[in-house]
């Protein structure tokens, strides 16, 4: 039998979701939210994960709870800004198709300064911190609670698109997402966006009712 050393790596499965469904005030989650997460971690019974992260935002805190609470196992919850809710990357305006270029940053524009001037070096930690392979020989599974634009940057980057590819990117309320970052391979992109865990009522992405399913 060969001893493993610590030089050695072993595969991540990194589960993504969105949270659930936030009030208007963004205060927490509607009752269909929370019905949303515990039916996400009813789906994600019986995954061994190490750990949950969790944004600080209280509708992801919230999510990440109720899904914590499905589960057999008892993984710890892990808050952190990197989880959080940001703009990941703003593009130049010649990264962006000429026709929109102009409306989509005026977009981007309008949100908070912190989450435009703090969202690279964030998003650069949230790559850092919860991709790529794990030292050692045993596989990892954990489960990172987030927000859209976070999804889209994870995906994007396992994809190796241009980095302006974050956005168009839409990810439904608890759906789940799962990235497999196995030693010496790309990046896998298991499942996107998928919603097979939630009735039809609470499949929801922003964008029009025909694309919800």
């Amino acid at each position: 039998m060969i001893t493993p050393t610590t030089d050695e790596t072993s595969t991540r499965h990194l589960y993504i979701t969105r949270h659930g469904e936030a009030t208007p005030d963004e205060s927490g989650l509607t009752p269909g939210g929370r019905r949303q997460a515990a039916l996400l971690g009813e789906r994600l019974r019986g995954i061994p994960f190490a750990a949950i992260h969790h944004g600080p935002l209280p509708r992801a805190e919230q999510t990440a709870t109720l899904i914590s609470e499905a589960l057999d196992s008892n993984p710890p919850l892990i808050r952190s800004a990197p989880a959080g809710d940001y703009i990941p990357y703003i593009p130049h305006k010649e990264e962006l198709p000429r026709e929109t270029a102009d409306a989509t940053l005026e977009r981007l524009a309008q949100f908070p300064e912190a989450e435009r001037e703090n969202g690279p070096a964030l998003a650069a930690e949230a790559l850092s911190r919860f991709t790529g392979p794990l030292p050692g020989d045993e596989p990892r599974h954990e489960l990172l609670v987030t927000h859209n634009f976070l999804t889209a940057w994870l995906v994007r980057a396992a994809l190796d698109a241009p980095p302006a590819r974050w956005l168009g990117l839409n990810h439904c309320n608890a759906a789940l997402t799962v990235i497999r970052y196995t030693p010496g391979r790309p990046a896998s992109l298991v499942f996107y966006n998928d919603m097979r865990h939630l009735p039809e009522e609470l499949r929801w992405t922003g964008l029009p009712p025909e694309l919800r399913a």
